[in-house]
C-alpha cells in the first residue's frame, strides 16, 4: 500500500501533468499539510499565526516605506505570496502576485493596545496574504507597536530570522518602489519547488513500515486528558489565554531537550493528574540535505509520549528521545494514521506543545537605524492546552501560555510552578 506522502505526489503529479491551468501550483509539505488539516478542522477556519510584536519611538515608522519594503520582501519569497487551495481534492499552494498589508487598526476606546492588535489578528482572513503587518499606537509609552504576522503554513521558526533581516534591509533601500526583478522572483520560485520536492523525498522515505511500527508502539498508550473547552472558564469575560513568565540563569550551552521534556511532564501532571500517557507535540527537522535555506514551512511536528507517573530516570528519556529523532521525518499525519491502525484511541490532539528557540538566530528589527524592542501582546487564541517556550543564551527565558477555556489559571499556574522548579537544578547543572 502506498504511504500517505506517496499518495500525496501521485495526486499532485497528476494534477500539474494535466497542463491545463495557467496559475502555478506548488506541492505541500507535510508540515503544511498538517496546518491545513486543523485549519479545516476549525469551527471558525481560523489558521494558525506566527506573530513578531516590536516597539519604536513614535514616528520612526513610515507606513509607505514599510509598505514596499513588506511588498519586495512577499514578491522575493515563493511562500510569502502563495495562498493555500485545494484543487481536485488535492492540497496546494496557489502563486500569486505579492499583496501585503500594512494597516493601522482603529484603536478601541478606552482599551490598551493589545487589544487593538489581539481584534486585529482574530479578524484574520485565511484567504488573503501569508504575510500582514499591523501599526498600534501607544500614547502612553509614546511608541508605535509593530506586529508582523505570519500564516503558520508559510513559515516555520527557521524562517522568522531571515523574515527579520530582510525585512529590515529593505526598508534601508530607501524607496517606497516595490518592484522586484523578475529574474530574482523567478530563481527563488524555482528553489522554492526544489526544496518542497526534496522535503517530500525525505518524508516519503521516511514513511517506512518500521517507522510506522515503531511509533504506533511508542505512542499506543496514548489518550488525550485536557478537559474539552469550556467558554465560561473564562473568568469575567477576560482574554482567551493566561500567561506566565520567568528568567532562569543559563550555564554550559543551556538545558538539554530531554531535560526540557521532561519539565513539561511535571507540568502535565500537575494539569492532568499522575500514571496518564499524555501527547506532548514539538517541532524538529530543518531543510532537507542540498536544498536552498528558503523561507517555508519545513518542521515536522513529533508526539512525545509524557508519561506523568514518578519522575523519570533522564537517561531513560535521553534515550528514548534519540530513537524517537532517528523516526522524526514520518510526517505527523502518517504517524497518526499508523498509531490508528494499531488500535489505539488517539485521534491526533495534543494536550501541550514545546517550542525552543536559540536566542542568537534572530536579529532584532532594526528600521531607519532604530533597534525595535520585541514585547509579547499575551491574550491571544491558544490552539491547545497549554503551550511552553524556552528561549536560550545568556539567560533562559521561559514562557508558558494556556487557553483559559480548557485549563483554569489556578492550575495553570501550579503547573508552571512545577514546570520553573523541575528546570532550576537543571539551569546550574546542564553539561
Amino acid at each position: 500500500m502506498l504511504s500517505i506522502t506517496s499518495q500525496y505526489l501521485a495526486r499532485y503529479r497528476r494534477l500539474t501533468a494535466a497542463g491545463d491551468r495557467s496559475d502555478v501550483l506548488l506541492p505541500v509539505t507535510g508540515a503544511q499539510r498538517r496546518f491545513l488539516l486543523v485549519r479545516s478542522l476549525d469551527p471558525s477556519g481560523r489558521p494558525d499565526l506566527v506573530p513578531m510584536f516590536f516597539a519604536f519611538p513614535y514616528g520612526t515608522i513610515d507606513i509607505e516605506r514599510l509598505r514596499a519594503a513588506a511588498h519586495r520582501l512577499a514578491a522575493r519569497h515563493t511562500a510569502l505570496r502563495s495562498r493555500p487551495a485545494v484543487v481536485r481534492g488535492t492540497p496546494v499552494l496557489r502563486v500569486a502576485d505579492p499583496d501585503v498589508a500594512v494597516a493601522r487598526p482603529a484603536p478601541m476606546p478606552g482599551r490598551r493596545p493589545a487589544d487593538t492588535l489581539r481584534r486585529a489578528l482574530a479578524s484574520w482572513d485565511a484567504q488573503g496574504s501569508p504575510l500582514r503587518l499591523f501599526l498600534v499606537h501607544d500614547e502612553e509609552r509614546e511608541e508605535d507597536i509593530l506586529a508582523v504576522v505570519l500564516d503558520h503554513a508559510a513559515c516555520d521558526g527557521q524562517s522568522l530570522a531571515r523574515i527579520v533581516d530582510e525585512l529590515g534591509a529593505a526598508y534601508r533601500e530607501e524607496t517606497t518602489a516595490s518592484r522586484v526583478a523578475p529574474g530574482e522572483t523567478d530563481a527563488e520560485l524555482a528553489a522554492y519547488r526544489d526544496t518542497v520536492l526534496r522535503q517530500l523525498a525525505a518524508e516519503e522515505g521516511a514513511e517506512t513500515p518500521e517507522a510506522a511500527a515503531y511509533w504506533a508502539d511508542r505512542l499506543r498508550p496514548l489518550q488525550a486528558h485536557a478537559p474539552a473547552p469550556r467558554p465560561e472558564r473564562v473568568p469575567g469575560g477576560g482574554s482567551s489565554s493566561g500567561a506566565a513568565q520567568t528568567r532562569l540563569p543559563a550555564h554550559h550551552g543551556g538545558i538539554p531537550f530531554p531535560g526540557l521534556l521532561d519539565a513539561c511532564r511535571s507540568a502535565a501532571r500537575a494539569l492532568y493528574g499522575p500514571d496518564l500517557v499524555i501527547p506532548l507535540g514539538y517541532p524538529w527537522g530543518g531543510r532537507p540535505p542540498g536544498a536552498e535555506p528558503v523561507i517555508g514551512c519545513f518542521l515536522n511536528t513529533v508526539v512525545f509520549p509524557a508519561d506523568t507517573g514518578p519522575a523519570p530516570d533522564p537517561e531513560a528519556t535521553a534515550d528514548a528521545w534519540w530513537d524517537d529523532l532517528d523516526r522524526a521525518d514520518m510526517p505527523f499525519d502518517a504517524v497518526v494514521t499508523a498509531v490508528r491502525a494499531a488500535g489505539s484511541g488517539w485521534t491526533g490532539g495534543l494536550d501541550g506543545l514545546l517550542t525552543v528557540d536559540d536566542d542568537s538566530r534572530r536579529p532584532p528589527l532594526t528600521l531607519a537605524g532604530v533597534e525595535g524592542r520585541e514585547v509579547h501582546v499575551d491574550g491571544r487564541p491558544v490552539r491547545g492546552p497549554f503551550a511552553v517556550s524556552v528561549t536560550q543564551g545568556a539567560e533562559i527565558r521561559l514562557r508558558m501560555v494556556w487557553d483559559r477555556a480548557v485549563l483554569d489559571d489556578d492550575a495553570a499556574h501550579r503547573a508552571f510552578d512545577a514546570l520553573t522548579q523541575a528546570l532550576r537544578p537543571a539551569s546550574h547543572t546542564a553539561v
